[in-house]
């Protein structure tokens, strides 16, 4: 039995705002002070500020596009090489950083668990091995849909919802996933039949299938099984001046059914000025602020050099000629999905990234409610994650903020209502962006909060007057109630797990499925699934199977 003794707790999902307690860990659960018997260890936390483990429900970690990221940007793990000793193994990379890398340095900020928004199905397994391969972190992904070639024969041919209702269950249960994302509805798949783009409402050559077809029966599906994330769009013209419109139209076509929007910055641009490209954040934040289904997550862009990898072929095909370094890479697997992996630097003195950096700081401004609005960078598309005391600092700190805007191109800090925004955030509503929320979101009843019976993944902070270096290294990290850094420093190793959810399905669906795999695919229907024992075998992770609702 360990005791936190006097720390000052902030723990949104329970109704603490920087509270003096005393926390009590037993067996890698917190317990109630009734419960407590003999405490063998006290830990005095008296002035330091307490959290749970922070959450990214929106991290590229694990995957095809991140390998290919990490071989693509050899001088950046050139640059970062990190050896190993009795505790850590080697590792390198700042931009996309090696599976090891990844893991330390999320545990040093203060992370616990993170989650990959972008599992291509066929290539599941990989991803859950690199997943695994991440050490300190618990981890999960959400499976991609909505481009594979099944799901749109199934859409093509109006089958019924049930039926489709069976796929994505089979589907989430087959690649054992926690949720669904959908990237560009539709709009790889027309990439690959030489469309260029594709609108909501816009059909797509081959299939005859808009955006808007695509999507609503997926977030049907995704009510309908009680999956707790809801689906996670990656909408349509991505990047594209005047994209908000289409954002808007997205949001509305929801129809009150629970959405997740994803990297919202980058779907959050007008046309107007003389160079055709404005900050649509306050509609985009309005309509937040209005729909209650509706839940996002920023996709903030921090200036530096970085690399962009996405399943969206048709954006990054299109982004290519800014490559830095001027390398880039597309690729396909078994024409399911697809992957564009592009480098490049977001300048402070450049009009459109400065004034895509103030959209991002717009939108987390201007949303009223923090537990529909999740702290991301779309790593590493935005920035790398390691950015993100940086960001918190211009969130908690408004003369800062305003210090910052003075240095960018002064025509988008014109073109910005930034300056004028006052609002700060607090401590509390940090702890609501990055811990509780993401938890909620993702109907993780153990995690993000402080309340008993909570897994005891715990962040120890000293306040600092600069907030930058006090989130950049925290003084203690609990892992399962297990002290896993001391002083910003890894000092254990601690046990993980993967989260998965098992919606039910009609198994009948596998004849259908086999007569498909048989016909089109490469890969055999049995090898496909991934068992249960064979995700528990990588690295010794456990599976947290999450109730659906």
């Amino acid at each position: 039995m360990i005791k936190l003794a006097g720390g000052k707790v902030y723990d949104p999902a329970n109704g603490v705002d920087g509270r003096i307690m005393d926390l009590y860990i037993k067996d890698g659960q917190l317990v109630a002070a009734s419960a407590v018997d003999k405490v063998q260890q006290v830990i005095d936390l008296s002035g330091r500020i307490v959290m749970p483990g922070g959450i990214d429900i929106h991290t590229h970690i694990g995957g095809g596009k991140v390998s290919i990221a990490r071989l693509l940007m050899a001088e950046d793990h050139n640059a970062h090489v990190t050896g190993a000793d009795d505790l850590l193994r080697s590792g390198s990379g700042a931009i996309a950083p090696s599976s090891f890398i990844t893991g330390y340095r999320y545990a040093e900020m203060g992370y616990t668990a993170c989650f990959e928004p972008a599992m291509m199905p066929v290539n599941a397994r990989q991803s859950h091995l690199e997943m695994a391969d991440t050490p300190m972190l618990d981890t999960g992904a959400y499976v991609l849909l909505g481009n594979d070639d099944f799901l749109l024969r199934l859409l093509q041919q109006k089958k019924d919802q049930q039926l489709i209702n069976d796929y994505v269950a089979w589907m989430i249960r087959a690649t054992r996933a926690l949720g669904v994302k959908v990237v560009n509805p539709g709009g790889i798949s027309a990439f690959k039949f030489n469309q260029r783009k594709l609108d909501l409402d816009e059909r797509n050559k081959y299939y005859g299938l808009t955006p808007r077809d695509v999507l609503s029966p997926l977030l049907e599906a995704l009510d309908t099984l009680g999956v707790p994330h809801p689906l996670h769009v990656h909408a349509c013209n991505l990047g594209v001046p005047g994209n908000f419109q289409t954002t808007l139209d997205t949001i509305a076509a929801a129809e009150g059914r629970p959405m997740h929007v994803t990297h919202v910055q980058f779907h959050s641009y007008g046309q107007e000025g003389d160079r055709k490209f404005s900050s649509a954040a306050a509609p985009i934040a309005e309509a937040v602020n209005r729909h209650k289904n509706l839940s996002i997550d920023v996709g903030q862009i921090m200036f530096g050099q970085t690399v962009t990898a996405s399943a969206d072929t048709m954006l990054q095909y299109k982004g290519h000629i800014h490559a830095h370094p001027h390398k880039w890479t597309c690729m396909d697997i078994e024409c399911e999905a697809g992957c564009g992996v592009v480098p490049f630097r977001y300048r402070d003195k450049n009009f459109v990234n400065a004034l895509q950096w103030c959209i991002g700081l717009e939108i987390f401004l201007l949303t009223d409610d923090p537990w529909r609005v999740f702290l991301t960078t779309d790593h590493p598309n935005g920035a790398p994650f390691t950015s993100y005391p940086h960001l918190i600092k211009l969130l908690m700190d408004r003369s800062f903020r305003n210090d910052v805007l003075g240095t960018i191109n002064p025509a988008a800090a014109g073109a910005s209502t930034l300056g004028s925004i006052e609002r700060e955030y607090s401590l509390y509503e940090i702890a609501v962006i990055t811990r509780a929320a993401p938890a909620r979101s993702l109907g993780l009843q153990d995690l993000g909060h402080l309340g008993n019976g909570a897994t005891a993944d715990i962040t120890v902070y000293q306040p600092d007057d600069d907030i930058e270096t006090m989130f950049a290294h925290p003084q203690y990290v609990f892992k399962r109630g297990e002290m896993c850094v001391r002083n910003g420093r890894v000092c254990a190793i601690p046990t993980t797990s993967t989260h998965v959810v098992e919606p039910d399905c009609d198994p009948g669906i596998e004849r259908s499925l086999k007569r498909y795999f048989d016909r089109y695919m490469s890969m055999n229907l049995e090898n496909f699934k991934i068992s249960r024992e064979e995700l528990e075998g990588y690295n010794q992770h456990s599976l947290l199977v999450h109730d659906c609702r």
